[in-house]
């Protein structure tokens, strides 16, 4: 069985968002001191390492050493160059037609984990980031004026068939919702 912190520090990875505390008390049924006490193993156990504990007072998430800087920024021009996969064409369509729209319900539509695809398009500056005002502790992601410039439009009304598609979209949303 796994000890506390490499729980949480699976917790982290999977999520790849910041996450309270809190929730990680509810989640493994622990105190928020013992939560606390293994967030410090974890924290002493990555400093050796590539991965370190980004904490303040009420959220912790993972990232990156600042020792690996060069590297990381070696590997995002890489990224940025490459084309676009289908399933980040896939998560841009939805961003651009359904946003602001948060990670779970992009993960909900595609039917899949998003994570990476949304770090991947925010990195390129095609999403943006935007604080959630229903819920703190996630993120809306919407289109960038970057990518409304790449795609000559000045405003998201201005896609093809927005209008259409919206309605078509809320109407199964509405669907979903009522079974």
């Amino acid at each position: 069985m796994l000890t506390l912190d490499a729980q949480i520090e699976a917790i982290l990875f999977f999520i790849g968002e910041p996450v309270s505390k809190i929730k990680l008390t509810k989640v493994f049924d622990k105190s928020l001191g013992e939560i606390e006490d293994a967030l410090l193993i974890l924290n002493n156990r990555l400093e050796k390492n590539g991965v370190i504990l980004i904490t303040d007072s009420s959220l912790v998430s993972l990232g990156t050493s600042p020792e690996a800087s060069e590297l990381i920024e070696f590997v995002k021009k890489d990224d940025i160059n490459k084309e676009l996969s289908k399933s980040s064409l896939e998560t841009l369509a939805i961003v651009l037609y359904k946003g602001p729209i948060t990670r779970a319900q992009i993960d909900y539509i595609r039917g899949v984990n998003s994570t990476f695809i949304l770090r991947n398009l925010h990195i390129r500056g095609l999403i943006e980031k935007v604080e959630n005002p229903d819920d703190s502790r996630s993120y809306l992601y919407k289109s960038s004026i970057k990518l409304l410039s790449f795609l000559g439009i000045s405003k998201i009304e201005d896609l093809p068939e927005f209008n259409e598609i919206n309605k078509e979209m809320e109407e199964t949303s509405q669907k979903v919702e009522s079974l």
